[in-house]
């Protein structure tokens, strides 16, 4: 199997009210790295893209990535350029990115021209920033690419902000990782959420597991599902027990706490996502081994959120019943 690093510049609408509705980013130059799992590299690939929503450049998107009209108008149109490089990507291959954005970006332009998407489902790929971040950091800062350069003291002969030059720096970043310890670190990319319980992604890492659902109309709907809810300890399969069940934590996050005897305490966390498409939402939950500190912060969490809605109650004059109704504890 083979590494495609690829990157993507795009431009945009100078002003919200005249972006379109369907391409809110409009690719204009696509570059990538390929290079085996021994590191060797077999190709690189690197073209313009002549726009078609957005032709006159967004000022900043000017100042940044260093391109004029003039460089694009000479440029072939999406379809085709998209056609070259899927044809120079080959068949065996994984994507590598900074971040999760230039992928689905990617998606959405298919999308736009009614161009047939035949990128895998579910569709798993290496996000480097993160890896970067897991490899290096705490695991959830998110860095710029010049940081991390910079971080690994990598040379930097080129301009960042640029497809083809950025999608080498990523290869460098990569190269500096150990790629065989993070090899099982597969990000999932959501532009096309799983529409049945049949096509529902579960995976399964050292310290955590992931499971995507279906989409329902409304995240109370989701709440509902019983998959979507369990709390099953992903290294024996038992059911694990919850010491507090899913609870509310944001518009669009919940938490739980479960236990398992063989395995200890999983912190579980549910984030809906909204479907591009419009259709619903799906939820993607992450269940993850903890110690006994990191079980307490859920409890003190839990505990926080509660304080807040008795303080909300008091304040518009609403009375506390002594026993919490929103005690998730069993």
């Amino acid at each position: 199997m083979n590494y495609i690093i690829f990157d993507l510049e795009w431009n945009q609408a100078s002003d919200k009210h005249l972006e379109h509705p369907r391409m809110a980013f409009e690719i204009i130059e696509i570059g990538a790295v390929k290079a085996d799992e021994s590191g060797r590299i077999l190709g690189e690939f690197g073209q313009l893209v002549r726009p078609f929503v957005y032709p006159h450049l967004f000022e900043r998107i000017r100042q940044v990535v260093g391109l004029c009209e003039a460089d694009l108008e000479q440029a072939r149109p999406f379809p085709a350029v998209w056609e070259e490089f899927l044809a120079w990507c080959g068949k065996d291959y994984i994507f590598c990115t900074w971040g999760p954005m230039d992928l689905t970006e990617l998606e959405k332009n298919l999308d736009f021209y009614g161009i047939p998407n035949p990128l895998p489902r579910p569709l798993l790929y290496y996000d480097v920033q993160k890896l970067f971040s897991l490899a290096l950091e705490e695991g959830t800062s998110r860095r710029a690419l010049d940081y991390a350069a910079a971080f690994l003291n990598l040379p930097q002969e080129e301009a960042f902000h640029r497809a083809l030059s950025d999608a080498r720096y990523t290869w460098m970043v990569m190269e500096a990782l150990d790629m065989k310890r993070l090899a099982s670190m597969v990000s999932i990319d959501y532009h096309r959420p799983p529409r049945t319980a049949k096509e529902e992604i579960y995976l399964k890492f050292d310290r955590y597991s992931k499971f995507v659902s279906r989409v329902f109309p409304t995240k109370e709907d989701a709440m509902e599902d019983r998959n979507v809810t369990a709390t099953v300890c992903f290294r024996c399969g038992r059911a694990a027990r919850k010491k507090i069940r899913w609870f509310s934590s944001g518009s669009h996050r919940y938490l739980s706490l479960s236990y398992c005897p063989k395995h200890g305490w999983l912190r579980g966390k549910i984030r809906m996502k909204r479907a591009d498409d419009g259709s619903g939402v799906f939820a993607v939950k992450t269940l993850k081994y903890v110690d006994e500190s990191g079980a307490a912060m859920v409890f003190k969490k839990q505990e926080e959120l509660r304080r807040k809605r008795r303080m909300k109650r008091l304040e518009g004059g609403g009375s506390v019943p002594s026993n919490d109704s929103e005690s998730s504890i069993e």
